[in-house]
């Protein structure tokens, strides 16, 4: 991964990245630009020019290569319309820092120069390039030297490259790309390399590195304490499912004096749909419906490198849903951990199953430690949230309109996008089973809503409780875009750790 620093020191014969933006002229309908150079005072002349005569827009995601004097290259990377303000949003500088990062694979380092109004404008250009400067080659084989690396070294240009803030921000910075690269490679990781065994054997491996408390229950021992939700759903697979529980506790501080909150992430290595079986079309992107465990794991990893006062812990339920002579059968009723009992009507409806045992346990561990104050799933759960809200926005949903607005602050914060999304009451009533305490699927219309009512009703709804599903923004099927690559995305991380970083302070 790349690392990033602050710099005072002026650049030469190197690359250059700056901002353009695009400026509003009143007497003429001829483009205009501004060049957005933030402390760096460079030789503007002829640039504006140049951007005009090449049919430049200044949109974001836009970048430009100029060859300029006194440097090996000019990046200028696109900023959007310029307001009356003349501030930019932190998000708009993180994705066009990202954007000019995915320009420059193949190259060993690049100075920023962009404007900022603060340190944490300031921050947020070096996370932003951090997380551009993402590939992913580890299973290339000839083809592996016809694809480069991606920036190695990246420098931020400012006058306050000295103070401790804009130092301990940058190292924030790099844990926070770091940790989601992490869950960006487990994302893009083949299932015929990454099964609920080598996934949990991975995290626990990283996790001890980083200092964690691991458990991990194996088949035999789901099956022994009643854990019906994770089994059923990987008894169809040759590889069978596991549970991985990963805590976090501050050295020095009692478990009966800190804040806890737990977070559970959805873990299917992969999803063929058991016996309801999926088209094969748009199949292979179900190696991504681990996402949730992978954000989850990633984001208790950068909470413990950061220190932060809280506790933590985090549970990835993992199993493989695939069909096959042992797979559930649709009408077959399986017993959640906790007892009750649920009727699966649809064997593709898995990952609610997995998430309910997971979130009984949360609470059961949580309140013997002392007691919860949240808990929050992480889910690539349906596709009626990629309908609603599409391939860049996930949807949350709650039991608390207080932890809610938290979590959304968070996410502001961190450039991710979350929607707000309701649990009508009137839906309840589909998950009604003749046979069980309750279906696994109800009513089709709002189906994103149906499967959140359904986690609901494995959550006391004295705990708070956030729901994320992020389906759509998990895995990027199109293009890449700011500092966003092709594949697993590593969204939800980067809120995670903001929300951490909220609730220990508050």
């Amino acid at each position: 991964m790349a690392l990033v620093r602050a710099t005072e020191k002026r650049v030469g014969a190197e690359i250059l990245v700056v901002g353009f933006a695009r400026t509003k002229n009143a007497r003429s309908e001829k483009r205009s630009f501004e060049i957005e150079s933030g402390d760096m005072a460079i030789d503007k002349s002829g640039l504006i020019d140049a951007l005009a005569d090449m049919g430049a827009t200044g949109d974001p995601d836009e970048v430009i290569k100029l060859p300029a004097s006194g440097y090996k290259l000019l990046i200028l990377t696109g900023l959007g319309e310029k307001n009356s303000s003349g501030i930019y949003s932190h998000e708009r500088l993180r994705r066009a820092s990202g954007a000019a990062a995915r320009s420059l694979h193949g190259q060993s380092s690049a100075t920023f120069s962009l404007p900022y109004d603060s340190i944490e404008a300031l921050a947020a250009i070096a996370e932003g390039a951090l997380l551009g400067a993402y590939t992913f080659d580890e299973f290339r084989g000839s083809s592996k030297s016809e694809h480069l690396p991606a920036l190695k070294s990246i420098e931020i240009f400012t006058v306050k490259a000295k103070k401790k803030e804009v130092v301990a921000l940058f190292q924030r910075a790099e844990i926070i790309a770091e940790q989601v690269h992490l869950t960006r490679d487990l994302v893009n990781t083949p299932p015929s390399h990454l099964n609920p065994d080598s996934m949990a054997q991975r995290l626990k491996k990283l996790a001890v590195a980083s200092g964690l408390k691991v458990e991990i229950l194996n088949h035999t021992q789901l099956k022994a304490k009643g854990f019906g939700g994770i089994t059923g759903v990987g008894q169809g697979s040759a590889n069978p499912p596991r549970l991985v529980h990963i805590s976090y506790l501050p050295k020095g501080r009692s478990n009966k004096k800190m804040k806890r909150f737990a977070f559970v992430g959805k873990g299917i290595t992969f999803d063929t749909g058991g016996l309801a079986l999926k088209p094969a079309l748009g199949m292979q992107a179900m190696k991504s419906d681990m996402s949730g465990a992978a954000a989850v794991v990633s984001a208790v990893i950068a909470i413990a490198k950061l220190k932060l006062n809280i506790a933590i812990d985090a549970w990835a339920p993992l199993a493989e849903n695939m069909a096959s002579d042992k797979a559930t059968r649709p009408s077959d009723v399986i017993k959640i951990y906790g007892g009750k009992s649920v009727e699966v009507i649809n064997p593709d409806a898995e990952g609610r199953l997995i998430l309910a045992d997971a979130l009984v346990r949360a609470a059961e561990v949580g309140k013997k430690a002392g007691g919860l104050d949240g808990i929050v799933d992480v889910a690539t759960l349906t596709g009626a949230q990629v309908i609603a809200l599409g391939t860049r926005t996930s949807a949350v949903m709650t039991n608390n309109e207080k932890f809610r607005e938290i979590f959304l602050e968070a996410s502001t914060r961190s450039g991710e996008q979350f929607w707000p999304m309701p649990l009508p009451e009137e839906l309840r009533p589909s998950l009604d089973s003749p046979v069980a305490d309750l279906a696994n699927v109800g009513d089709r219309m709002g189906g994103m809503l149906v499967a959140g009512l359904f986690l609901k009703e494995f959550v006391n709804p004295e705990l708070p409780w956030l729901h994320l599903d992020i389906a759509g923004p998990a895995f990027n099927e199109g293009k890449a875009h700011g500092y966003t690559s092709v594949g697993g995305t590593g969204v939800a991380v980067h809120s995670l750790i903001a929300l951490a970083e909220a609730l220990a302070t508050s």
